[in-house]
C-alpha cells in the first residue's frame, strides 16, 4: 500500500535532552511539502558530531531531537516542485545544502549555502521547523538530516542522487566522515605529491584525511593519536609513520619539526580540540607550510603567536570537506565502486537501530572507527 501522501509512523531515535542516552520511540514523519523528498533510511553511521551535540555542545534549544547525518537511503515520496528525484532513487542526505542559486552554490571557492540549517543555525544545530512529531511534541531535525529514524524528509537542495548500483550500507559514511577528512586534503590543504604530512587524530576523519593525502601523492604521511592500537589500522590507509604524544615530553609540534627538518608541509587536525589545531599549525614549517582545521568545535577560541602566520604558515579550515554535495558526492560514489576509495575497511561494527546506545558507547571509549546501522535491506 502506497504511503505516499500520508503520515508515516516508523521508528527514530529521540534525544530527549542532553547527556542522557537517546531513547528508541515511535515517531509521526509528515508527508513532503513543496521542494521536499521523504527518505527511507537504509543504513547510517554513528558520526562524533552526534556525540559532540548529545554530550559536548548541549544547546538548550537543540533538544528534543533525532540525531543521525550520516545516512543513505531510498526515495519513498516526493512534494510539489520537486523535478530532480522520484520515488525508488538512491540518494544521500546533506548536512550542508547546494541551492545552486546563491552566491556561495555559485562561487568555486566555497562549498557554503546559504539556505539550509548551516546558514544561522549552527550553534543550535537545528532549523526550528521539522516533520517530525512524537507524543505531542515537536522534534527537531539534527544537522537538517536526522538519519537515526527510519524515515526523514529533506529539502531536495540538500539531497544527492547516487548511482543505484551503490550499497547503501557502505556509502553512507560519504554523508559525513570520509568525504570531510578525504576533502580535507584533496580540495582545502591541496597536498601536492613528494609532500610531508601530519594528520592528527585517527578516527574515521583522520583515516579519511590520511587516504587523501595518499591519494594527492604525499610521500610522508605522520599519523598522531594518543591510541596505539589506531596505528595498524592508519597504515591501511597510507601512513608511514606514528606518533603517540604520550611517549614523548616535549610539544608534539617540537617532536614533527625534529622528525621532519623543519616542519610538515601540510598538516590536518581531526579532533575538534583547539590545543591540537594549535600544535598542527605550529608543526608546520614556516613559509609554506599549511595546516587544515577539520575536527568540529564551537566551544572555544583557538589562538597562537601571531609570528607563527607572519613566518609564511597558512591557517585555514573546511565543513564536509569543501565538497559542494550535490556535485561532489556522486564522484565520491563512483571512486568507491571504482576501488579508488575505501569505505568498507572505516567501519569496524555492524548494528540495528535499537542498539544505538551501544554504538555511541564505543565510539565515546575510542573503540569503534565507524559503526553502521542498518534499518532494512536494501
Amino acid at each position: 500500500m502506497s504511503t505516499a501522501g500520508k503520515v508515516i509512523k516508523c521508528k527514530a531515535a529521540v534525544a530527549w535532552e542532553p547527556n542522557k542516552p537517546v531513547v528508541i520511540e515511535e515517531i509521526e514523519v509528515a508527508p513532503p511539502q513543496a521542494n521536499e523528498v521523504r527518505i527511507k533510511i537504509v543504513a547510517t553511521g554513528v558520526c562524533h558530531t552526534d556525540l559532540y551535540h548529545l554530550f559536548e555542545g548541549m544547546h538548550k534549544d537543540g533538544f528534543p531531537a533525532v540525531l543521525g547525518h550520516e545516512g543513505a537511503g531510498i526515495v519513498e515520496s516526493v512534494g510539489p516542485g520537486v523535478t530532480e528525484f522520484q520515488p525508488g532513487d538512491k540518494v544521500i542526505p546533506l548536512f550542508i545544502s547546494q541551492c545552486r542559486e546563491c552566491r556561495f552554490c555559485k562561487n568555486p571557492k566555497t562549498n557554503q549555502c546559504e539556505n539550509g540549517w548551516a546558514a544561522d543555525s549552527h550553534d543550535v544545530m537545528a532549523l526550528a521547523e521539522s516533520r517530525f512529531t512524537c507524543k505531542g511534541r515537536k522534534v527537531l531535525q539534527f544537522m537538517g538530516t536526522s538519519t537515526f529514524s527510519e524515515y526523514t524528509v529533506m529539502n531536495q537542495m540538500a539531497v544527492a542522487k547516487i548511482d543505484p548500483a551503490a550499497p547503501l550500507d557502505k556509502v553512507c559514511l560519504l554523508g559525513c566522515g570520509v568525504c570531510t577528512g578525504y576533502g580535507a586534503a584533496v580540495n582545502t590543504a591541496k597536498v601536492e605529491p613528494g609532500s610531508t604530512c601530519a594528520v592528527f587524530g585517527l578516527g574515521a576523519v583522520g583515516l579519511a584525511a590520511v587516504m587523501g593525502c595518499k591519494a594527492a601523492g604525499a610521500k610522508r604521511i605522520i599519523a598522531v593519536d594518543i591510541n596505539p592500537d589506531k596505528f595498524e589500522k592508519a597504515k591501511v590507509f597510507g601512513a608511514t609513520d606514528f606518533v603517540n604524544p604520550k611517549d614523548h615530553n616535549k610539544p608534539i609540534s617540537q617532536v614533527l619539526m625534529e622528525m621532519t627538518g623543519g616542519g610538515v608541509d601540510y598538516s590536518l587536525e581531526c579532533i575538534g580540540n583547539v590545543e591540537c589545531m594549535r600544535s598542527a599549525l605550529e608543526s608546520c614549517v614556516p613559509g609554506w607550510g599549511v595546516s587544515v582545521i577539520v575536527g568540529w568545535t564551537d566551544l572555544h577560541d583557538v589562538a597562537t603567536r601571531p609570528i607563527n602566520l607572519m613566518l609564511g604558515r597558512t591557517w585555514t579550515g573546511c565543513l564536509f570537506g569543501g565538497f559542494k554535495g550535490k556535485d561532489g558526492i556522486p564522484g565520491m560514489v563512483k571512486a568507491y565502486l571504482d576501488k579508488k576509495v575505501k569505505l568498507d575497511e572505516f567501519i569496524t561494527h555492524n548494528m540495528t537501530l535499537d542498539q544505538v546506545n551501544d554504538a555511541i558507547e564505543l565510539l565515546k571509549k575510542g573503540k569503534s572507527i565507524r559503526t553502521v546501522m542498518r534499518f532494512s535491506p536494501q
